[in-house]
């Protein structure tokens, strides 16, 4: 089969036939149809979230085509979603409504499922390996779904779109009324801004350096955008919000900068959500006097997202025109296409790319 494989640091994904071997106790053969493209996989290729040699891809859709033995609740002809944590049920965390934090994960992380032609054996991304023709899983690693919903859409819940929604309604609880910032406003940060108005947010301030992405934000529910390039970012939600600053600021990009940034702009008594991933050696200097001011930082795992039950209750936001993944989806491409799609994410010219079989 084809699968785009990561080899280097810094230079483009290389896509090689490997050969799959087939699913083990536990596990299931997946026939992928579709692929999101998240900033997390660039983060892999630029050394940010560390990694060997693997196929990339965690946020993707597709049909069970095996079963191995000791798979229950799954058969072949299932149409699934990947989560990129697995949710085994069973933990200490799963049992207590904390599946975002299973342990489970990195037991299924690792597993080498391929073999290249060299005959080095490599892993999926996650436990996944979404930008290939087929992956083998755990099936504690994907979620039955019975939807109508084109592939594209039901990729996306896979790790953009059960984020950022899941930082809105389950990290930070938005309340209604509320004032929300939102700093960086790619995938993920167009789903905090959707979960934002669903959670019935009145004032939703979008801030980002890309026109696109901001007028984006506007189609998806944000009220009012910011150019950090044109304006101090913490300064203009203070003057929006009567001095005070945003009931919970969203940080989604990644940075010690940001995060500070995001920090700054929670009013006294607010949130600052982390949602961006940095670089595991980054500190972030934080003013003691915030926290005695009654801020909250608050960081999310995967939108504290319990998959088996909040992937359905997105379908069924999407499906009741609530919730929209399909503007999301800027371009649809195609797997020999992934090196294109990395890079238009990078430039800042698209939401989301999904790659379709």
């Amino acid at each position: 089969m084809r699968a785009a494989v990561f080899t280097e640091l810094d230079q483009p994904l290389s896509i090689e036939d490997v050969s799959v071997v087939d699913p083990g106790p536990g596990e299931v053969l997946v026939r992928v149809t579709a692929s999101g493209v998240c900033h997390s996989d660039l983060s892999v290729m630029h050394g940010i979230i560390p990694g060997g040699t693997q196929i990339l891809g965690h946020e993707g859709t597709g049909v069970i085509e095996k079963v191995g033995p000791d798979v229950s609740g799954l058969a072949v002809g299932d149409r699934v979603i990947g989560s990129f944590v697995p949710a085994c049920g069973k933990c200490w965390y799963c049992l207590r409504g904390e599946s975002y934090s299973c342990a489970e994960t990195y037991n299924v992380m690792f597993v080498p499922h391929y073999t290249r032609s060299n005959g080095e054996e490599i892993g999926g991304m996650t436990g996944l390996g979404t930008f290939a023709e087929m992956m083998v899983c755990s099936q504690f690693s994907v979620v039955k779904a019975e939807t109508d919903l084109p592939d594209s859409v039901l990729a996306l819940i896979g790790c953009g779109v059960t984020t950022g929604v899941g930082a809105a309604l389950n990290t930070a609880r938005v309340e209604p009324g509320s004032t929300v910032a939102v700093i960086g406003c790619g995938g993920v940060g167009q789903a905090v801004i959707q979960g934002a108005r669903i959670a019935g947010a009145a004032r939703i301030i979008a801030i980002d350096p890309v026109a696109m992405k901001r007028e984006s934000a506007l189609q998806f529910g944000a009220t009012h955008t910011i150019d950090p390039t044109e304006v101090d970012p913490v300064m203009g939600v203070i003057e929006l919000t009567g001095g005070r600053g945003a009931d919970y600021a969203f940080e989604v990009i990644g940075t010690a900068a940001t995060i500070r940034q995001a920090v700054e702009t929670a009013r006294p008594g607010g949130a600052a959500v982390l949602v961006g991933v940095p670089k595991l050696t980054d500190d972030v200097p934080i003013p003691a006097f915030s926290i005695l001011a009654g801020k909250r930082i608050l960081g999310c795992i995967y939108g504290q997202a319990n998959v088996r039950s909040d992937f359905g209750r997105l379908i069924s936001l999407i499906e009741g025109g609530m919730l929209d993944v399909g503007r999301m989806v800027s371009r649809t491409m195609h797997l020999h296409e992934v090196n294109e799609a990395l890079e238009a994410m990078q430039r800042g010219e698209v939401i989301r790319s999904v790659l379709v079989d």
